[in-house]
């Protein structure tokens, strides 16, 4: 059965890649065989040291997210690396905490730009690489707010419902022309998005009690998920939201 899992030759492109989530993914993929190209505004030298350390190669692509500018930038440093472009992981975000009331247009747009916008740009780039090259993987990184509605995060979780619906909306588009559009839905994991919560103690203790593993989540228990939608494995999953919750939506 591992031959289903290996992603030996293939070329993964990774956004937001230099912590968290991201490098958890990008190191998970660069672990099954696949080479690295991270698209990000932060650096990510620690993760491309850790990826050659495995052997795999790897290339950083300075891109900001919150615009579209870098969607082509990013997919052709991929299809340079290795001659195609196989897997794309759309991971970068941003979240803005905010009542309702006082959500400004700025921080608005700048979370639906980052979480929606360009994360369809680069698939919609990505899918017309793979189309004329026999097919390949995109996967989004959705949310418990693709399900939820959270609290004072309202355009964090409109973007991430958008994500869910747009993740089958192109599925149903590429499916049948080889390419499979996944997503992940993490849970509650111990990252930089989730720093003001893990230091608030209330709200700490009222997560930890609503999950059902009795932890956070961190970016290693990702890595089975992202494999798994990233590989051969997956070939007749199509349009699929996996969350990654330690049971938080079985309560």
């Amino acid at each position: 059965m591992s031959h289903l899992f290996d992603l030996t030759g293939k070329t993964a492109l990774v956004t937001g890649a230099n912590t968290g989530i991201g490098q958890g993914i990008a190191l998970a993929l660069a672990a099954a065989g696949a080479d690295i190209v991270a698209a990000g505004r932060s650096d990510a030298a620690d993760t491309g040291e850790r990826i050659a350390a495995m052997g795999r190669r790897f290339v950083q692509v300075t891109a900001d997210l919150s615009s579209t500018e870098p969607v082509q930038r990013a997919i052709d440093a991929a299809v340079a690396l290795n001659g195609r472009l196989d897997i794309v992981v759309n991971n970068a975000g941003i979240i803005r905490r905010a009542d309702a009331v006082d959500v400004t247009e700025e921080d608005w747009d700048a979370v639906i730009d980052t979480n929606l916008k360009s994360l369809f740009f680069l698939s919609q780039a990505a899918a017309r690489h793979m189309l004329a090259h026999g097919g390949g993987k995109i996967v989004n990184i959705a949310s418990l707010l693709s399900f939820q509605g959270g609290i004072r995060v309202p355009a964090y979780a409109a973007s991430k419902s958008a994500v869910a619906g747009l993740t089958r909306a192109l599925a149903n588009e590429w499916a049948a022309q080889g390419i499979n559009v996944n997503a992940i839905a993490p849970g509650y994991f111990d990252t930089n998005n989730t720093a003001a919560l893990r230091a608030d103690p209330a709200r700490d203790a009222a997560i930890l009690a609503r999950i059902p593993a009795g932890r956070w989540g961190v970016p290693d228990d990702l890595a089975g998920a992202a494999v798994f939608l990233a590989s051969r494995a997956s070939d007749y999953v199509h349009g699929v939201v996996l969350p990654v919750d330690g049971g938080w939506l079985a309560r």
